[in-house]
């Protein structure tokens, strides 16, 4: 995991330049064992869980109280930052919207229609993330909507530092809508707070519905989950009430949406739930959940 390794710390660019200072290339050092280590092959039905300990993950040559710590240091630093993004979104009645999902779930289709669809009855702003290229930023700045690219690298998420910067070069206008397209991943953007008001998930039919379970991490962080391609249904086997089920599962309070960019089936309960989120903000309150 990267609160592990500390990827969040290595090289990233905002807007095609690095970033400086406590986000500058650094290097870590690994030791590794090479002596050799035979081992019988697993009988038929062994299971290897490598999150049971304290830290919920492994590194070669890292005990958990250690990884802990990494973890609690870089978590503990990015939250600082977290807590300025945050401060400032609120200062501004901006709603800042973290949108999560593995690769391909349709996340920057769903995102480029909606930026269409509400673009002449709101201020809306985009922050992309990508490990490397600005394809999607070009197709995000093509509906008119400012966009800045962030490339992480091999970095395999975003963190407030980066957002941070990314916010500083746009615009953001009383009661703006920000969308911070995240790097497409399941697992890190769980851990890192951009300062963000809610995580929205976007999972795709093209998935499948046990997604919530096997990444419990990410879809217990979000409020909202957008069951995104739902026009595809009558050609495939996914079944929306196994997912619905998976995902209360792991967090009964999540809402849940379906929604297609293409057919444009179920936008207009994502639209009025962005409306409810903004008014709140404006307000300074919750917005009252949807049905």
């Amino acid at each position: 995991m990267c609160t592990v390794c500390g990827c969040s710390e290595g090289e990233a660019r905002v807007g095609g330049q690095p970033l400086a200072g406590a986000d500058a290339p650094h290097h870590h050092d690994h030791a590794h064992d090479h002596d050799g280590h035979a081992h019988d092959h697993a009988p038929a039905g062994a299971h290897h869980h490598y999150g049971t300990g304290p830290a919920r993950a492994h590194a070669p040559g890292l005990s958990q109280s250690r990884m802990v710590q990494i973890e609690q240091d870089i978590l503990g630093k990015n939250d600082g930052y977290a807590r300025d993004n945050r401060r400032l979104f609120q200062q501004r009645g901006v709603l800042a919207l973290n949108l999560v999902s593995s690769p391909g779930s349709g996340k920057t289709t769903l995102l480029t229609r909606t930026l269409t669809d509400l673009r002449d009855g709101l201020d809306l702003a985009v922050i992309e993330g990508d490990q490397e290229t600005s394809l999607d930023a070009d197709r995000i700045r093509a509906t008119g909507v400012a966009s800045v690219q962030v490339n992480t690298g091999k970095g395999c998420h975003l963190d407030a530092h980066m957002v941070g910067h990314a916010a500083a070069d746009l615009d953001l206008r009383q009661g703006a809508v920000l969308f911070i397209e995240n790097v497409g991943n399941l697992v890190c953007p769980a851990a890192f707070d951009l300062g963000e008001a809610h995580k929205v998930v976007i999972l795709s039919v093209t998935e499948g519905e046990d997604k919530p379970l096997k990444y419990p991490d990410m879809f217990h962080a979000a409020d909202l989950m957008l069951i995104n391609k739902i026009d595809l249904l009558p050609h495939l086997d996914f079944d929306v009430g196994r997912c619905i089920d998976a995902a209360q599962r792991v967090n009964p309070g999540l809402q849940i949406l379906q929604v297609s960019a293409r057919s444009g089936a179920g936008l207009d309960a994502w639209y009025e739930w962005l409306r409810l989120q903004r008014a709140a903000r404006l307000l300074g309150r919750a917005a009252p959940a949807t049905a």
